[in-house]
């Protein structure tokens, strides 16, 4: 089959790799769509020791199941593998099993490929007329879904009457604003320096992007809910500032580093800071659910190319002027 192999920092290679072998309980999935996410920017710029060269990268995918019983069925792959016998599988928050691993990390090849395996538990069904291209959406979309609903369990006044911020238009970023949306959040801003990504959210949904620094940010002290897509030391430290008294970050972006919080103000005004990672396997079936509702809007924030472009795909968004949020490569 073909592949789009990680070889090195910055470097990309299209090209052949053994088709993988689904063992017992896995499917073989035709990939027909599959996202580049910040992670597998990390591993290509050589960040993500848990991503060593060579390897294929690639986890938001979506296809068609070629092996077995079910066999030509359409579904989107959630890539998060866990075990479902510990205390957290158990009790409904699998995503952080202590054995938890997700393709594209060793030694569970990803899907920038023909074929990717994957546990049947891991697939759901989509409707007929759900674009594989729009599935592979779902990862993403569910890693903004579950920062939201655990940020909005955790706000200390209704959503609809709550100020509310993301930091990055970036896909996860630009989602989280559209699940604020979703939930009833009436004010929601989005900071983002790219004015190409600015212009792509507004137009996505009901929400006011800024760029950072500007007349536009929302005052220092401000906002009550406040979703860090980025994870860098620039967002981090805008999370401190804009926070109120009392206000609430949650943390999603895993840039290297951890500076940038202000721990004095953090302390002195009760500022709450939460991490979130991936998802929960509902929180996944909750996102599929609204996408085949159309429940996030037109979602014409994408740029589909194929997988033999790939390298050309990981320049484009290092240059940073893609207006894009999201590049689906297809196989």
């Amino acid at each position: 089959m073909k592949a789009l192999i990680y070889t090195g920092p910055q470097a990309l290679t299209y090209g052949d790799a053994p088709v993988p072998v689904a063992e017992p309980g896995e499917l073989l999935i035709k990939v027909a769509a599959v996202g580049i996410c910040g992670s597998d920017m990390h591993a290509y710029h050589g960040h993500d020791e848990r991503r060593p060269p060579p390897l294929v990268l690639g986890h938001e995918a979506a296809g068609v199941i070629a092996n077995g019983p079910r066999r030509g069925e359409r579904v989107t792959v959630n890539p998060l593998v866990t075990c479902g016998r510990c205390e957290a599988c158990i009790d409904g928050s699998s995503h952080l099993c202590l054995h938890r691993q997700i393709i594209s990390m060793p030694p569970c090849p990803g899907a920038f490929a023909e074929y990717v395996t994957i546990p049947e538990r891991n697939v759901l069904p989509i409707p007929d007329d759900m674009t594989f291209a729009v599935a592979a959406l779902a990862e993403p979309l569910a890693v903004a879904w579950h920062a939201v609903r655990i940020g909005v369990e955790a706000l200390h006044r209704p959503l609809p009457t709550a100020v509310c911020c993301v930091l990055g238009g970036g896909a996860i970023g630009l989602g989280a604003a559209l699940v604020l949306d979703r939930f009833g959040a009436h004010d929601i801003r989005l900071g983002e320096p790219n004015p190409q990504r600015r212009a792509t959210a507004a137009a996505a949904g009901p929400i006011s992007a800024y760029a950072p620094g500007s007349a536009g940010e929302p005052p220092p002290g401000s906002v009550d809910l406040i979703i860090d897509a980025v994870g860098a030391a620039a967002t981090r430290s805008a999370a401190s500032r804009l926070a109120k008294p009392g206000g609430l970050i949650v943390h999603i972006g895993l840039l290297p580093g951890h500076d940038g919080f202000d721990i004095r103000r953090i302390t002195l005004q009760e500022i709450t800071v939460r991490g979130s990672y991936c998802y929960t396997v509902a929180d996944f079936r909750d996102v599929v659910g609204a996408l085949a509702q159309h429940g996030f809007g037109t979602l014409e924030w994408v740029q589909r190319m194929p997988l033999s472009r790939g390298p050309q795909a990981f320049k484009t968004l290092d240059r940073g002027d893609l207006p894009a949020a999201k590049i689906i490569l297809e196989p």
